[in-house]
């Protein structure tokens, strides 16, 4: 059970990916509006995030290639690039914005991106998948600011899917636990400078 869930609070990413095998959360607690916070998440860029364009060139093993969150530019909002390149926004309310890609597909399947969530969902019933959803969830507090958390899930539809992802989320999973908690600052930090 999630930590949203357990208090009371279903989310998106819960309706979007109800299972999974691999799942990463972390939180922070921002001293913004929920609603400073939000524009936040979508206005912080990758020049931003502490060592996120290091990491990215890391994982790409220096290979230059098309925009893409592992290749964004420095002063792009990162939500608008991920979304404008590999990744689909699967939901975008006041409280949450959940975001998906596939990450492993057939090779003998359609390459096409899932157009829409219905798309993305109906994958989840096809063999040789797996499929990455990401949300960032703002809950307020009673105090006026808000509690921001950031979780990935993936989901692989089958064993031979499932043993090819782990053995990449062997190799990739410190360094990506390390970029979602230094977005989090950066999302914290940009959104208390608004508010001050």
């Amino acid at each position: 059970m999630t930590v949203a869930a357990a208090l009371g609070h279903a989310t998106e990413l819960d309706r979007v990916v109800p299972a999974f095998q691999f799942r990463e959360f972390h939180s922070t607690t921002v001293r913004a509006t929920p609603e400073r916070t939000h524009r936040a998440i979508e206005e912080v860029t990758a020049g931003e995030i502490f060592l996120f364009r290091a990491l990215t060139w890391l994982r790409r093993l220096g290979r230059p290639g098309p925009e893409s969150i592992l290749n964004a530019p420095e002063r792009l909002p990162l939500i608008e690039v991920a979304t404008r390149t590999t990744f689909l926004v699967l939901a975008d309310t006041p409280r949450e914005i959940v975001v998906g890609t596939v990450v492993i597909a057939p090779r003998d399947g359609p390459r096409r991106r899932p157009r829409n969530v219905d798309d993305f969902v109906a994958l989840a019933e096809r063999d040789g998948y797996a499929l990455a959803a990401m949300n960032f969830l703002v809950i307020p507090r009673a105090d006026g600011g808000c509690n921001v958390s950031t979780e990935t899930r993936v989901f692989a539809t089958d064993a031979a899917s499932r043993h090819r992802f782990g053995a990449y989320w062997r190799l990739i999973s410190l360094g990506s636990a390390f970029i979602r908690v230094m977005w989090l600052r950066a999302i914290r930090r940009r959104a208390e400078a608004g508010s001050a």
